[in-house]
C-alpha cells in the first residue's frame, strides 16, 4: 500500500463525498474511487458506504482509519526528521501560545533565538489552551507555551513559573493614584475592560467574582489584548491582567487585590512521544535559559506581589 491510498482514504473520509475529496487532493473522481477500491481489495473489506448520499465510513472502515491517521502523522514527522540538521544551520520551528505570552513573553524569546540562529523560521500561533491541546496531538505545532491545566494524557508538562492575574490602570484612572490593595467590593464598583470567554485568563477572573460575590461592572469585552491595552491606556476604564505583562508595559500601573488572585502556573507543553526537532529542542533550552538566567528571569519574581 502506498501513503497515497492512505492519504485518499482520510480525505473522504472528512468530506464525505468522492467529488470533494477529489477536488481538494487535485485528482480526478475516478482515480480516486480507483484508488480506494485497490486499497479495499487490499484490507480484505469495504472501507466506505456508497449507498447513501454522504459517504460513509463502514466498521471495517471505522476500525482501520484511526491507524491510518496516526501513521500519517508519524510519516510527517519521519519527513521533518529527514530535513532535520543537527547544527542548527537550517530549520523551522512551530510554536503556539495563549495570547497573553505575546504582551511579555513571546518577543523577547524570540528576538534572542533569531539573533542566535537566524537561519531557523519561527512560526508563532495564537490559540486557546484547548486548541493548543488539538494541535499538540494532531502534530501541527512542536512547542507551545500555555498552563499545567492541560487534560490531554498524550501531553507532556513541564512548569516554568507562575503567574498572577491583578488590576491594570493607565491614563487618569483614580486607581493609579492610590497604593492601596482593592478589596472586591470596591472591584465591584469599578468599570472593566475584559478579554472575552475564549481566553483561559477569563475562567480564573470569572472565578474569582463568584468565589467572592461579585456581580462586576463590565464596560466592555474584547477578543484582543492589544485593544483591551488601548482602552485601558485612555484611563476610563481598568483590565484584569497577568502582573509579568509590567515587563513590557511598565507605563502603566498594576494595582493589588485583597485578597490576591491565586497563582497558575505556566508550562511548557509538547506532545508525548513525539519527534523533536533540533531547532525545537533549542528553542526550547532557550526559553528556560531565558527564565533562568537571562532575559526573561524578572518573570520568576512578579508572582510574588501581590
Amino acid at each position: 500500500m502506498l501513503l497515497r491510498h492512505i492519504r485518499y482514504l482520510i480525505a473522504v473520509a472528512e468530506q464525505g463525498n468522492f467529488t470533494r475529496a477529489a477536488e481538494t487532493l487535485s485528482v480526478s473522481q475516478p482515480a480516486l474511487s480507483q484508488q480506494i477500491r485497490q486499497l479495499e481489495s487490499e484490507l480484505g473489506g469495504q472501507l466506505f458506504d456508497r449507498s447513501g448520499r454522504v459517504v460513509r465510513l463502514t466498521d471495517f472502515g471505522l476500525a482501520y482509519i484511526e491507524f491510518a491517521r496516526r501513521a500519517v502523522l508519524d510519516l510527517e514527522a519521519g519527513r521533518r526528521a529527514l530535513h532535520d540538521v543537527r547544527d542548527l544551520s537550517r530549520g523551522h520551528v512551530r510554536v503556539a501560545v495563549t495570547p497573553t505570552f505575546t504582551e511579555y513573553l513571546v518577543g523577547p524569546l524570540v528576538g534572542e533565538f533569531h539573533a542566535l540562529h537566524p537561519a531557523i523560521t519561527i512560526e508563532v500561533s495564537e490559540m486557546s489552551l484547548e486548541a493548543i491541546e488539538a494541535a499538540l496531538g494532531d502534530d501541527q505545532v512542536d512547542v507551545a507555551i500555555g498552563f499545567t491545566d492541560i487534560r490531554s494524557d498524550d501531553i507532556d508538562v513541564e512548569p516554568l513559573f507562575v503567574e498572577r492575574l491583578t488590576l491594570v490602570a493607565g491614563g487618569t484612572h483614580p486607581l493609579t493614584r492610590g497604593a492601596a490593595a482593592v478589596s472586591p467590593a470596591q472591584l465591584a464598583e469599578l468599570p472593566l475592560a475584559l478579554l472575552t470567554g475564549n481566553f483561559v485568563s477569563r475562567r480564573y477572573i470569572d472565578d474569582y467574582f463568584h468565589g467572592h460575590g461579585i456581580k462586576p461592572n463590565i464596560a466592555l469585552q474584547a477578543n484582543s489584548i492589544s485593544a483591551v491595552l488601548k482602552i485601558v491606556r485612555r484611563g476610563d476604564v481598568a483590565a484584569i491582567l497577568p502582573n509579568a505583562m509590567q515587563r513590557e508595559h511598565g507605563d502603566l500601573s498594576y494595582v493589588p487585590l485583597d485578597p490576591p488572585f491565586p497563582t497558575r502556573t505556566v508550562a511548557l507543553l509538547k506532545r508525548r512521544r513525539a519527534y523533536r526537532t533540533a531547532a525545537s529542542v533549542r528553542f526550547c533550552a532557550l526559553l528556560k535559559e531565558m527564565l533562568r538566567e537571562g532575559e526573561l528571569s524578572a518573570l520568576q519574581d512578579f508572582a510574588a506581589q501581590r
